[in-house]
């Protein structure tokens, strides 16, 4: 990249990813900042790729954040520090993207790099984010929080409150997918009895079980630096092809 990748609004996007949230309330209104810069982003606007992926990311924050308020998690300190740290991963690729740095996770990069891409469908986008987001980015959030609060076995009650995030996901999931879908798309979608709302749900389970499996295998090795490397570089080749396919005109289609 030879340019300026936010054009007339490197500016404004830099200055929305400076802050280093500590909260959860903090990590929404960060969100919501990047998603004012995203939305004035020509030519798409606020339905270009990364705007739909981060317009999904802050409902389901949101929604986490509401929650954490009325006490839900039985260790609210856990899940207050992994959506700070979790957040961070996905800011830390966009303050990459913003300075043009072979850093950025590639996972990232394929749906970056197709921001002004006037041929893809909001859905498949805001799967790719989530795809990047959680294949990658979760296992480490994890083991950042555990640096930091220490570690959590399954089974336990962090790992329970962990689960609780899944129940998010089902009950964001239907109006966020609507939203994306074309007239004629809804009506098959009003006869089709929930299906494509039961196999999403049913892929972030299994998404996000990898994620704390990976996780898990990381603090197994998290004194042994190549071994990390090693692993991070297969999380984000792993996540990047299935990201590429996400926005391949075959999914395009089949959205």
């Amino acid at each position: 990249m030879s340019e300026a990748p936010w054009g007339n609004l490197q500016h404004d996007m830099l200055t929305a990813l400076a802050a280093e949230p500590d909260d959860i309330e903090g990590v929404v209104d960060q969100l919501n900042q990047v998603q004012d810069v995203l939305k004035r982003i020509p030519p798409l606007y606020d339905e270009n790729p990364i705007a739909d992926f981060n317009t999904l990311y802050t409902t389901i924050t949101v929604n986490i954040s509401q929650r954490h308020k009325t006490g839900e998690f039985t260790r609210p300190a856990f899940l207050n520090r992994l959506d700070v740290e979790f957040s961070r991963r996905y800011v830390k690729a966009l303050r990459l993207w913003s300075v043009a740095s072979a850093q950025t996770p590639q996972s990232w990069a394929v749906l970056f790099r197709r921001v002004a891409d006037t041929d893809l469908r909001s859905l498949p986008c805001a799967a790719a984010g989530v795809n990047a987001h959680i294949n990658y980015d979760l296992p480490f959030a994890l083991t950042a929080t555990w640096r930091r609060l220490g570690h959590c076995a399954s089974g336990g009650p962090e790992h329970r409150d962990y689960l609780v995030i899944n129940d998010v996901f089902e009950e964001c999931i239907p109006a966020l997918r609507w939203r994306y879908l074309d007239m004629w798309q809804r009506h098959i979608d009003r006869i089709n009895l929930g299906i494509d709302d039961w196999y999403q749900n049913v892929l972030v389970v299994v998404t996000r079980n990898v994620a704390w499996e990976r996780a898990q295998r990381l603090w197994e090795h998290r004194d042994d630096p190549a071994a990390v490397e090693q692993m991070r570089r297969e999380f984000d080749t792993q996540a990047a092809q299935i990201g590429r396919t996400l926005l391949s005109p075959f999914c395009r289609f089949i959205q």
